[in-house]
């Protein structure tokens, strides 16, 4: 098993986050065995391109919502790191209330 749950969506309400605020937060490491998806599909394009993440914010952005935690941005990173045998992946993780 690579994610704990594959979900369609976010459950969770807006966090109103730009990429600036993203970007305000520190990375740190999130087992891949604990996350839960917010799509169920991806561009194969985006898992097999090295430049993928060259206009984007290089970690993943996670929303920790009642006590799970949920990919928002990222998951082409996330199937790169399973690909390559690595649990964990460096994400930016926001905690919201609810």
């Amino acid at each position: 098993m690579i994610f704990k749950r594959v979900g369609v969506g976010r459950p969770y309400p807006d966090h109103g986050l730009t990429s600036k605020g993203w970007a305000a937060v520190p990375p740190r490491q999130v087992r891949l065995d604990q996350l839960v998806t917010t799509k169920d599909t991806l561009q194969l394009t985006s898992l097999l391109d090295e430049d993928s993440t060259f206009y984007g914010d290089l970690f993943a952005h996670v929303v920790l919502w009642r006590d799970d935690y949920y990919l928002e941005d990222g998951l082409h990173r996330a199937l790169r790191a399973a690909l390559q045998q690595r649990h964990v992946l460096h994400a930016r993780v926001i905690r919201m209330e609810g």
